[in-house]
């Protein structure tokens, strides 16, 4: 029986030039590596995020494939890109799913664990 799976990493960086303390702007940059872990080709179709900043405040993302890409993936494949969020406070998250259907079209989705929107340099 098939076994559809997309499995994630992300990096994070801070962005100094989306970032604005006076305005309670902070901006995070980040890459998303989707690498094809099951044994069938797999589209991804869409992504939904939810994004959290130290107060609890949140913000919903959703939204067709990702950076304009619904990207067909072998098994073994893997797709990389990097996007950005912005959030009212110097800390966050981040964590959603993508949606994915296989070429005899059976959904899944693939997780993207919690993720932290920190600059690392800043903690020390």
């Amino acid at each position: 029986m098939a076994r559809p799976e997309f499995t994630c990493s992300v990096a994070v960086r801070p962005l100094p030039e989306q970032t604005d303390p006076a305005q309670q702007l902070y901006g995070y940059a980040y890459t998303v590596t989707i690498r094809n872990t099951g044994d069938v080709p797999a589209q991804l179709v869409a992504r939904r995020w939810l994004i959290t900043d130290h107060r609890g405040q949140e913000q919903q993302v959703r939204g067709l494939g990702v950076v304009g890409h619904q990207p067909l993936l072998k098994p073994g494949e893997q797709f990389e890109y990097t996007s950005w969020a912005q959030i009212a406070t110097p800390q966050g998250s981040m964590q959603g799913c993508y949606y994915c259907i296989t070429e005899d079209a059976h959904w899944f989705e693939a997780p993207v664990p919690e993720f932290g929107l920190v600059d690392a340099a800043a903690l020390h």
